[in-house]
């Protein structure tokens, strides 16, 4: 992953912590305009990775379209 914002780093590391807590979902970072994101636990990720999406279809690899 890239180097992020500090509030954005706060918000993964957040989820994060959920995610290890549940141990079922991975992470999805969506990216909806400069500057501005959502950070989730995802279903559709596996547990264990962070995936990146902009505003579309999630990339599997963290890869953004």
């Amino acid at each position: 992953m890239t180097r992020l914002k500090p509030e954005l780093a706060a918000a993964v590391e957040a989820v994060r912590q959920e995610a290890l807590a549940e141990c079922r979902c991975g992470i999805l970072i969506t990216r909806h305009g400069a500057g501005k994101y959502t950070v989730s636990l995802s279903e559709d990720v596996p547990f264990g990775l962070t995936w990146e999406r902009h505003a579309g279809a999630v990339c599997p690899g963290g890869r953004t379209k």
